[in-house]
């Protein structure tokens, strides 16, 4: 063996990692010694003959019988975490091993406990009474050549080395020391390597948190939906809006006027909504509730500001629109805004038919406006409109389709009603 091997071998042993499983070693003899002693008094009062203090064979009865004793005490919720705890903290574990960071969920994840709890105290125990038993007595063959063997008497085993050379009692001695340390470095390593099997988290853990992770996800989405839609949209009918008084500021104050009013009108509104959007991210904080989200109620006045803008908007509609579900007219309504949105930003002042029909079964949303040539062509990143559009219809489990056909631009959305009730 090389140098360097001599190096990592001695590193095992004595190093900074071996030392701390020691310590989480000489833990589990701890945690084991309340059900010990318990078993140990048991069995002197109810076993005739029983001394679990003196005889060995009686301490590893005492010790078999106090590990099932232990064992449930796993079913604590407290137990897994805090054993997840030490083993991270104890074991050296790498840090991409992953362990639980809360009590067991299922009837697997405590039986895994359990077992991890009993053979930590196990092992544990048995290499804390290793430890108190040998380490004594390598001290005791170490100094043995320079005292006299009258603290020997009684123990008759140090006797055996009184006719050998003076030193070999003290190599005795280092080789025991060398064992105990080797026999618990092993166990260390043991617990380690069984840490992650038993206290990992389990199926239905990692269930839970990818359900958790992707309720994340989807509420980031939503968010980054709402903002895109309701912010973006004023954006988009802002600059219009400014653009036409600048043009029109000398020659026709009276709409320059109108429009610096529907900018102002534009911009209310959408700190409104911005508020409501915000509002989602404060869900669960005292404070005043957010604004409610827009609904197809708040058409009139979305097409009012998207008119000021320049753009006509032709709709054709039912009389009334309070009759759908709240979920249907909210996301119905975020469609129809980033559908006007979309005309705005890549299609300018052109004219839109707006049509929204609705029966027993669904609504229906058809968006047209026309486009050529000189259109301004759709941006290739970035962009989340129809993909946004495409996202709330999944949710309500509809359909939608977009094309150009005949240079008009339609945009086609059913929403069902029946999942939504």
């Amino acid at each position: 063996m090389t140098g360097s091997g001599w190096w990592r071998a001695v590193r095992a042993v004595i190093g900074r990692r071996a030392q701390l499983r020691w310590v989480h070693l000489v833990l589990g003899g701890a945690l084991l010694m309340p059900y010990y002693l318990l078993t140990a008094v048991v069995l002197a009062m109810l076993v005739r003959g029983a001394d679990p203090f003196t005889s060995l064979r009686w301490q590893l009865v005492t010790f078999a019988s106090a590990l099932p004793l232990a064992a449930p005490t796993a079913l604590l919720p407290l137990v897994r975490p805090l054993e997840a705890t030490a083993a991270r903290s104890l074991c050296g574990l790498p840090e991409s091993v992953e362990l639980a960071a809360g009590p067991a969920g299922s009837w697997d994840a405590r039986a895994r406990t359990a077992l991890w709890y009993g053979l930590h105290l196990a092992i544990g125990g048995l290499v804390s009474g290793l430890i108190l038993a040998l380490l004594p007595a390598s001290a005791l063959l170490v100094a043995l050549p320079f005292t006299d063997d009258s603290y020997t008497d009684g123990l008759g085993w140090p006797h055996a080395f009184a006719g050998a050379p003076a030193e070999l009692a003290p190599l005795a001695g280092v080789g025991l020391l060398a064992l105990i340390m080797g026999i618990a470095a092993a166990a260390g390593a043991l617990l380690a390597r069984c840490a992650p099997a038993l206290l990992g988290p389990a199926p239905a853990d990692r269930l839970a948190a990818a359900e958790e992770r992707a309720a994340r996800l989807a509420s980031r989405n939503r968010l980054a939906r709402e903002l895109h839609d309701s912010v973006g949209h004023a954006l988009s009918a802002v600059t219009l809006q400014a653009g036409a008084a600048r043009k029109v500021l000398d020659t026709d104050p009276d709409f320059a006027r109108e429009a610096l009013a529907a900018i102002e009108e534009t911009t209310r509104e959408a700190v409104g909504e911005l508020d409501s959007v915000l509002g989602l991210l404060r869900e669960g904080e005292d404070g005043p509730a957010p604004a409610p989200s827009p609904t197809l109620m708040d058409l009139d006045g979305l097409l009012t500001r998207t008119r000021a803008a320049g753009v006509a908007v032709e709709l054709t509609a039912p009389g009334t629109l309070d009759r759908l579900p709240p979920v249907v007219s909210r996301e119905a309504y975020r469609i129809v805004q980033e559908g006007l949105s979309n005309a705005l930003r890549h299609a300018g002042r052109v004219p839109v038919r707006l049509r929204i029909a609705e029966d027993r079964k669904k609504v229906e949303i058809t968006m047209e406006n026309p486009v050529d040539g000189t259109t301004r062509t759709r941006p290739t990143g970035g962009g989340r409109g129809l993909r946004g559009i495409a996202e709330r219809v999944t949710l309500l489990r509809g359909t939608c389709a977009w094309d150009t056909v005949d240079g008009v631009w339609r945009l086609t959305v059913r929403l069902p009603l029946e999942a939504a009730r």
